[in-house]
């Protein structure tokens, strides 16, 4: 976060004597059978849209008569909510930003050309390992594994099923792209989640999380194109229809680039979040009207470009949902943003969680867990172990990977301050183990959606969705070995 703003690692962990560790549990237990019901038999990949984030402000009802019954007051646990929310304003802030930048990184023709540059370094042979590094690019680009795979996800499988390449390959490797880059994308919602769960900075978050992922997506990377020589292919793959349809769409021109390599500079100049990505939204917005003038007039509601119409277009692309129709139908979907308002779920999703951590804090929930978190898992590794089995958990039995990493996030936060672990150590855990896991469980959100979209069955890519099952096991190997584990320094 932002320094001007409250570390939740800075708060006082609030004891309670009177609390068992089977009354502390009592909220988790709740919520999870809501939210097991909840998605389950209730609103399915609707769950989301706003009933699992009430949800969420039951099991906060539920901590409150464990605390009323714990003789805690009402305005003491509301105290504590507020302290909880405030201290997630530089995460809702950075969202609000991240919405705004695809946007205009959309209309001024960044992300088109990212995936333009992708489509073209397939070749037959090295076809599985391509499609990774395709989907990457698109998914770093777009911050989206789901709008990924559903676009040019889909073209991949068609691809590879004319090459005579299984389908379940060809999925795990369009999986494993799309949630290395969903993973590593400053504009993915997971990827902001989990540092706001955990109290971390985003930039740091990703930083630290490149020590796991890089490993793990080379390891996929080496098995994808071993795969590729071992088995046999027909054909070319055509993705000519899809060039010609940005080609004509958009002005591609590798000058583009230049905007992110500006943003990636401020990062690496530890230029604070907020800042990077405004600059970013701002550059993306400029280069919109000089390369891209015909669909920033259009988004803006004109004919031709103008003042007002620029003025207007580059604003609802900051905003408000905008899409740029190509010749391509399986193309369309990709190039579609949400802006700000794009982002409100997921800032729904924080400030309801905040409210169930906050109430779970100030009845002293928080701090009985995490003392028995902690008799437990007497080691680092025993912890990190903890974190991973409750995302996996939570992936299996509430069917979200939302919820696999803001439930643990704010259950374990705790704990690792309480070991001396820097807040980067559990966010990382939680994307390593809770986001990208989701997919490789039949019944989760995520794969029954990758499933249905792709038309694979989880059976049939789970073994080849290489970066997904072995991410967690990465982490450990991480903890196990005492692997840049950093240590929380106070200021």
């Amino acid at each position: 976060m932002e320094n001007h703003n409250k570390n939740p690692h800075d708060e006082i962990i609030i004891e309670n004597k009177e609390l068992s560790i089977w009354e502390a549990l009592i909220p988790v237990f709740a919520l999870i059978i809501m939210l097991f019901y909840n998605v389950f038999f209730a609103f399915g990949d609707d769950a989301l849209s706003g009933s699992n984030q009430f949800i969420m402000l039951c099991g906060a009802a539920v901590a409150m008569i464990v605390g009323f019954a714990n003789k805690v007051s009402y305005k003491k646990m509301m105290d504590e909510v507020s302290e909880n929310v405030k201290s997630t304003t530089g995460a809702i802030l950075i969202l609000l930003m991240v919405g705004s930048l695809a946007g205009t990184w959309l209309i001024s023709g960044i992300i088109p050309t990212m995936i333009y540059y992708g489509l073209k370094i397939l070749n037959p042979t090295i076809f599985l390992a391509a499609c990774v590094v395709i989907c990457s690019i698109i998914s770093i680009a777009t911050g989206s594994s789901w709008t990924t795979s559903a676009t040019v996800g889909i073209a991949l499988i068609g691809i590879g099923d004319t090459l005579g390449i299984s389908l379940g390959m060809t999925a795990g490797a369009v999986l494993s792209g799309a949630y290395f880059g969903d993973k590593m994308s400053p504009l993915s919602d997971t990827t902001n989640l989990a540092p706001a769960m955990a109290g971390a900075d985003l930039f740091d978050h990703i930083k630290y999380m490149s020590l796991t992922t890089v490993p793990t997506i080379t390891i996929a990377l080496i098995i994808f194109t071993i795969l590729g020589f071992t088995i046999d292919t027909t054909g070319t793959p055509d993705v000519s229809l899809q060039l010609a349809a940005m080609d004509t769409a958009f002005n591609i021109t590798p000058l583009l680039f230049i905007v992110p390599i500006l943003v990636v500079i401020l990062i690496v100049k530890k230029t604070p979040p907020l800042v990077a990505l405004f600059a970013g939204t701002l550059l993306g917005g400029i280069a919109a009207i000089i390369a891209q003038p015909d669909i920033v007039a259009k988004v803006g509601g004109a004919e031709s470009l103008s003042f007002n119409s620029a003025y207007k277009g580059i604003m609802n692309a900051m905003t408000v949902d905008i899409a740029v129709e190509t010749s391509s139908k399986e193309l369309n979907d990709l190039f579609t943003a949400g802006g700000m308002s794009g982002m409100l779920g997921t800032i729904w999703l924080i400030i309801c969680a905040m409210v169930f951590g906050g109430v779970m804090d100030a009845i002293g929930a928080l701090a009985r867990i995490s003392a028995a978190l902690l008799s437990v898992a007497k080691s680092v590794f025993g912890l990190f172990a903890s974190t991973v089995a409750s995302c996996l958990a939570l992936n299996v039995t509430a069917s979200d990977q939302y919820l696999a990493i803001v439930v643990p996030g704010k259950m374990f936060s705790k704990a690792y301050k309480d070991k001396g672990l820097a807040p980067e150590n559990l966010s990382r855990t939680l994307e390593d183990s809770g986001t990208v896991t989701s997919v490789l469980v039949p019944w989760n959100t995520c794969g029954a959606y990758q499933s249905g979209v792709l038309g694979v069955s989880v059976s049939d890519y789970f073994v080849y969705a290489i970066f997904n099952w072995l991410s967690p096991i990465m982490t450990l190997i991480f903890a196990a070995l005492s692997i840049k584990i950093k240590q929380l320094v106070e200021d």
